[in-house]
């Protein structure tokens, strides 16, 4: 067997993680994070007149405790409200080579996020580090299957550049194939290609792989005969989904076999799922009082991961995320829009410990891989506001609301819907859309089939995302229609303001 070279970068990296303790890696946060507050306040044209229209003066801020003083920013009082160049260094964007991502743009015009080789290069060392952790391929030869979408959104040009940044630069017997969401060419280099490789890792949205899974095993194909990993993005998903992927393919560790990604278009890929965490999720699942007093509520199920603060330093405020990174476009408490929360690992053991569990005998005798990394978690539960996710593509009340306002509906629906995600038996997920009738109106199998025409139609029409997924599996992405009497008290209560998603 050939000798491979040794990323010595990502060896030292990963030896701190083990080794040194998780205040280390806070308190190094803290410094970067107050580092990129200044530069930001002297070299980015916008934040500079953010904080002049906020009334902040940079020189008083001098401690952690006056940043988390500042104003947050976000999509609408910062980035929309300056152009581009102004929120870039030194307002400068055209002299400079970028790689641009966007947003699908389902809420209106999308937002592109432009970002250097340095952004790149951070989410290879992440990549790099898990890679080693989860599936040591410093020792096994590997496939890695980009299933993620290869068009101008983040996921698979971003994981393409980063995998082969890992290939090129560790010398890792490393390959990569990129047929992005189209699950026949993701089986086809399965078959073709797997048996060449110690081990497959296949990346995709979640709901996307499991179908392939499942096709794939309608035509036959063994999982079991693989050695394989999953690495899932865009969306979160139950244990139970994890179990299903588990119980079809095979996997023997559960921990270190799939991982999770919490990322955004506009930072990147910001934390991910570990083996530890991936543990503490699971043992909280199976114990609902515990559960409760981490996250505060039974019928929420979040993302659960760990970070590094000395790239992506997270704050917590009223249950709402804040992010601050030297990203493409840098950012400061830039809020994320997404509910969850932050912990040090030092306060998820004392959590356990206060309900009667010492997470380091737990652990004792389980494969979590190499090593505890020392670093904090952050949670993310799916958002609540305004979206739901179907297999990866953000879906937006809005689209569905224009479609039912269609003048030939007029005489039939109020307009009023609830839209949510369900699972059939299988695991397989649909758009269901709850429509509420006129008063005194029945419903038909004709408008049914004319109302999900539509809906399409207009996804087609303003959702990228979505278009993309049709092309792959047109039929996967027919909404359900349901339609419900007027005023009927299950999703239509009067005197109560409409609820147009349900998760």
């Amino acid at each position: 067997m050939p000798t491979y070279k040794k990323s010595q970068n990502i060896e030292s990296i990963e030896k701190d993680l083990y080794s040194k303790p998780e205040s280390y890696w806070l308190k190094k946060g803290e410094r970067k994070v107050m580092k990129l507050f200044q530069l930001m306040s002297q070299r980015v044209p916008a934040y500079k007149d953010f904080l002049k229209s906020n009334k902040i003066k940079p020189d008083k801020i001098k401690s952690v405790k006056d940043f988390k003083n500042i104003p947050a920013v976000d999509k609408n009082n910062y980035l929309r409200k300056y152009p581009l160049e102004a929120l870039c260094w030194d307002g400068e964007l055209k002299d400079h080579n970028w790689v641009i991502s966007t947003t699908s743009g389902s809420t209106g015009e999308p937002f592109y996020f432009p970002r250097k080789k340095e952004q790149d290069k951070i989410y290879a060392d992440t990549a790099e580090l898990y890679l080693r952790n989860n599936f040591a391929i410093e020792k096994y030869s590997t496939l890695y299957i980009n299933g993620f979408a290869m068009g101008a959104w983040i996921g698979g040009v971003f994981t393409y550049q980063a995998v082969r940044y890992v290939m090129e630069r560790g010398g890792y017997p490393l390959s990569i194939i990129t047929p992005g969401i189209f699950k026949r060419e993701i089986i086809k280099s399965v078959q073709k290609l797997g048996p060449k490789f110690d081990q497959i890792i296949i990346g995709g949205y979640p709901p996307m792989i499991k179908d392939m899974i499942d096709d794939a095993i309608r035509e036959g194909l063994d999982w079991s005969k693989y050695k394989l990993g999953f690495i899932f993005s865009a969306e979160g998903f139950t244990e139970s989904f994890r179990d299903y992927i588990i119980q079809k393919t095979g996997i023997r560790n559960i921990y270190t076999s799939t991982l999770n990604h919490y990322g955004t278009v506009d930072l990147g890929t910001m934390a991910h799922e570990t083996p530890l965490s991936i543990f503490i999720r699971r043992f909280l699942a199976s114990r609902q009082k515990v559960y409760k007093t981490v996250f505060n509520s039974i019928f929420r199920f979040p993302t659960f991961a760990q970070y590094n603060p000395a790239i992506f330093y997270f704050e917590e405020e009223n249950e709402n995320l804040f992010c601050s990174s030297f990203s493409g476009l840098p950012l400061v408490r830039y809020d994320l829009k997404d509910h969850g929360g932050v912990y040090t690992l030092a306060g998820i053991k004392r959590k356990l410990n206060l309900n009667g569990h010492d997470l380091d005998q737990i652990i004792q005798g389980i494969d979590l891989g190499k090593g505890i990394w020392n670093l904090p978690f952050v949670y993310v539960y799916e958002r609540s506001d305004f979206i739901v996710k179907l297999y990866g593509a953000n879906i937006y009340p809005e689209t569905v609301r224009k479609s039912l306002q269609e003048r030939e509906f007029a005489s039939f629906v109020t307009g009023k819907f609830t839209m949510q995600i369900q699972f059939d038996r299988t695991h397989t997920q649909y758009l269901e859309v709850n429509i509420e009738l006129k008063e005194s109106v029945n419903e038909t199998k004709e408008l049914k089939k004319k109302i999900q025409k539509i809906i399409m139609i207009y996804l087609l029409r303003e959702n990228s995302e979505y278009r993309s997924n049709y092309r792959e599996s047109p039929s996967r992405q027919k909404p359900k229609i349901l339609f419900w009497p007027y005023e009927d008290s299950h999703f239509f209560r009067p005197g109560v303001k409409q609820q147009w998603v349900r998760k």
